[in-house]
Formats: structure tokens, C-alpha cells, sequence
């Protein structure tokens, strides 16, 4: 009978620990384990989860479940309550962060904690629509970007003596993909049962996230060797004023350029995912209800995303100014020819390599700061770049939000964005690059 018992045990347990432990086994090889990157990367896929489960939430309460020109004033309402304040809030979040190193992992706990209390506050308002939806969304999206700000500064923290920036924020961006891509489907299930199951699910979804964070390293807490940086400081960083502390701008263009094209990127993403949100509720594909042909772009995007991320190390020997140049150079010939030749292919075309530049260059401008940001203040830089670009994604869903749903001049619109991104930083990175091929990197 104990045999028996000992059997009938293992076979129910199997279902579950088998996948952990093959998780275990992905997340902590190649010394990621041994460094604590794997903790992270698990903690971010957790994060990952726990978001998508909000957004089913919102999505189905504030778009899905309402006629067009109803929802259409809904998104723009949760626009003005959520996104226009987050635009005041996202630069003091950076510096915030910045002056709490020591408590990075109660940082992290903390904007779980924080959204397990908003979850349970929007579980009563999902199902009414009330007022009250939205300031609690407001407090979810700072909190998750407090979050994206934190993490972003710990990644240099548990770098594996085999692992680049680039190979490690591969890691940790594609843990969080394939979360996500597993939690949606998850969400939009227990949405059938009722509006507020989503939300109860991200609350105990946040609570192990917060277990998780304190099980980080204590060496994420450490701040020895870190300075602030500042994105305001002289040219010359070789003869600041006396007191003056180097900032991004004080390392070289390549940084700050990157960082304008990575916004440009960003700016579309944001911009896409509310003008196509409207545009194809409104015009679906050809043959395809709104649903399945939102689901069509959603997957292309997501598809495009992990792509980029998963061959983001192996591109990571070539110049990252030339990566970022490329990509969004391919991404602006797509968005021309997806305004010009406006149909179903095209739009998903652009989907799919929005989504693949957006990461290919965001893994770029990490090797960038990895580079050529001193390490005195590499990891706030990581902090401010990540504002930045949140700010960036903020104002490319107000410019979707305010347009008329006409496709070819919304992603004429598109085109536009990442237009000005690419001319106003090509020559730079491309003199860059040039440059740093015939001169010695500085460690």
C-alpha cells in the first residue's frame, strides 16, 4: 500500500513539478542560476502574467464591451485620467528610484503589493464601469513601470560572468514574452466566468511576485561603485565643473541617439495599438470579424517581439548603432508601404516588424549603455532611458486616439514617427559606429 501510495503520488505530482522544474532548468543554465538572473527572470515572467490578467480585465470592460463610438470615448476618458497624469509622474519616477538603492528588492515587492490592492479595487468596477476605474487604473500602470525602472537597474547587478547586457535582457524580455502569451488566453477564460476573475487572478499572481522579489540576491540592494545620472549635464564630461556628476549626454551621441530612435519605436507602438484597436473594430480584414482580426496584428506584434528578442544575442558581435539604424530604417520602409498599399497583408507585415524592431533596438541601446555609459552611473542611466521611453509610448497613444479612422492616413501618421526618429539620428549612430570600428572600447 505505501508503494502503491508512493506511485499514485508521484503520477499526480508529475503534471506539475515536471514543467517547473524544465522552467528551473531553462531560466537558471548557463551560470544564470548561479548569479541570481535567474530569479529575476522568473519574477519578470511572473510580472508579465500578472499585467496581461489586468489588461484582459480593462480591455473587455472599457473597448470590447461597448459599441465603437461608446468606446472610442471611454478610451479616450481612460486616456485623459490615466496616461496625461502619467506623463507628469513617469520623469519623477526614474529619480525616485534612483535615491533608493539599497531597497531595489522592497521596490519590487512594493509594486506588487501595490497592485494587488488595485486589482481588488478594480474587481469592483470592471462590472459597473464606474469612475473609480480609473484612477486605480492610473496606480497600476505607475506601478508596473516602477517596476520595468527597477528592473531595468538590477539586470547589470546579476550578469553572469558568460553573459552580455544584451543576451541578459534577451533573457529576461523573453521570459515575460512567453508569460504573457500564456497568461492571455488564461485571462480571456476566466472572463467568460465573470469580469472581476481576471483581476482576482492577478491578485494572487502579485502576491507571489512579491514572495519572489525578496528571494532576488541581497547584491541587488548593494549601491557600492553607483552614482546618479543626469540627463542635463555639460558636453565635455572630461572637464565638468567641479561637483558636477556625469550624465547620459556627457558619454558620446551614440547613447542619446539610440535613445531617439528607441523612442520613435516606441512612440509607434503606442501609436498602433489604439489607432488599429479603433480602426479595425470599425473596418475588420477582409473576411474576418473585429475580434480575429485585432487577435491577427496582436500575434504578428507578439510574434515579431520574441523574434527580435530571441535573435537579439546572436547579433550581439555587430555594431549596435548599425542594428539600430537597420531596423528602423526596415520599420519605416514597412510603414510607407503598409500607408501607401493599405490591406491586410501589410498590416500585418507592420505589426510583426514593429514589434521585432522595437526589441532588436531596445537590446541595442542596453549594449550601448553597457558601453559607454561609465558604471558609476550605468545603472540609473538604465532608470532614466526606460522613462524616457514610456514617456515616448504615452504620447504615440494619444496621436492613435485623436486621429480619424482612416487607415492610410493613420499609418501615413505612423510612418511620420518613425520618419523623424530615423533622419534625426542615422548620420549620428552611422558616424558613430564608424568611429568605434577603428578605435579601442572603453571598458
Amino acid at each position: 500500500m505505501r508503494r502503491v501510495g508512493r506511485v499514485v503520488g508521484r503520477a499526480l505530482h508529475l503534471p506539475f513539478t515536471f514543467p517547473v522544474k524544465g522552467i528551473r532548468k531553462a531560466t537558471h543554465a548557463h551560470g544564470a542560476g548561479e548569479s541570481g538572473l535567474g530569479k529575476l527572470i522568473e519574477l519578470h515572467a511572473v510580472n508579465g502574467a500578472g499585467d496581461v490578467l489586468i489588461t484582459v480585465a480593462l480591455a473587455s470592460t472599457v473597448f470590447f464591451s461597448v459599441p465603437t463610438d461608446e468606446a472610442r470615448g471611454r478610451v479616450a476618458l481612460y486616456l485623459a485620467i490615466t496616461m496625461a497624469p502619467f506623463t507628469l509622474l513617469a520623469p519623477v519616477v526614474g529619480p525616485l528610484l534612483d535615491r533608493l538603492p539599497h531597497g531595489r528588492r522592497a521596490a519590487m515587492a512594493g509594486s506588487m503589493l501595490a497592485r494587488v490592492l488595485l486589482a481588488l479595487t478594480l474587481s469592483g468596477a470592471v462590472a459597473t464601469g464606474s469612475i473609480e476605474l480609473y484612477p486605480a487604473a492610473l496606480g497600476v500602470l505607475v506601478a508596473s513601470k516602477a517596476y520595468g525602472v527597477v528592473r531595468s537597474a538590477v539586470v547589470p547587478r546579476l550578469l553572469p560572468p558568460t553573459f552580455s547586457l544584451v543576451k541578459a535582457n534577451s533573457r529576461v524580455t523573453l521570459g515575460g514574452l512567453l508569460a504573457t502569451g500564456v497568461a492571455a488566453p488564461i485571462g480571456a477564460g476566466l472572463h467568460q466566468i465573470g469580469p472581476p476573475w481576471p483581476l482576482y487572478a492577478a491578485c494572487a499572481v502579485f502576491l507571489f511576485g512579491a514572495f519572489l522579489s525578496f528571494r532576488l540576491p541581497h547584491k541587488v540592494d548593494s549601491a557600492r561603485g553607483e552614482s546618479r545620472a543626469l540627463l542635463a549635464a555639460d558636453e565635455e564630461h572630461l572637464h565638468l565643473p567641479h561637483g558636477k556628476k556625469p550624465g547620459l549626454r556627457t558619454v558620446g551621441p551614440a547613447v542619446t541617439h539610440g535613445l531617439a530612435a528607441n523612442a520613435s519605436l516606441r512612440c509607434l507602438s503606442g501609436f498602433l495599438i489604439f489607432f488599429l484597436a479603433f480602426l479595425l473594430r470599425e473596418e475588420p480584414l477582409s473576411g474576418q470579424s473585429a475580434a480575429v482580426s485585432l487577435g491577427m496584428v496582436a500575434v504578428a506584434a507578439g510574434a515579431g517581439n520574441a523574434l527580435g528578442t530571441a535573435v537579439g544575442a546572436a547579433l550581439r558581435k555587430r555594431p549596435p548603432e548599425l542594428i539600430i539604424v537597420t531596423v528602423v530604417g526596415f520599420v519605416l520602409v514597412v510603414a510607407i508601404a503598409a500607408s501607401v498599399f493599405y490591406g491586410t497583408p501589410l498590416i500585418a507585415a507592420l505589426g510583426a516588424v514593429a514589434g521585432l524592431g522595437q526589441a532588436l533596438a531596445k537590446l541595442s541601446l542596453d549594449a550601448l549603455i553597457q558601453r559607454d555609459v561609465p558604471e558609476l552611473v550605468r545603472t540609473s542611466a538604465f532608470a532614466r532611458s526606460e522613462t524616457l521611453l514610456q514617456m515616448s509610448w504615452v504620447i504615440g497613444g494619444g496621436i492613435g486616439i485623436s486621429l480619424p479612422l482612416d487607415g492610410g492616413l493613420g499609418l501615413g501618421v505612423g510612418a511620420c514617427i518613425v520618419a523623424l526618429g530615423w533622419l534625426t539620428t542615422v548620420r549620428g549612430l552611422v558616424r558613430v559606429a564608424h568611429r568605434e570600428g577603428h578605435a579601442p572600447r572603453v571598458k
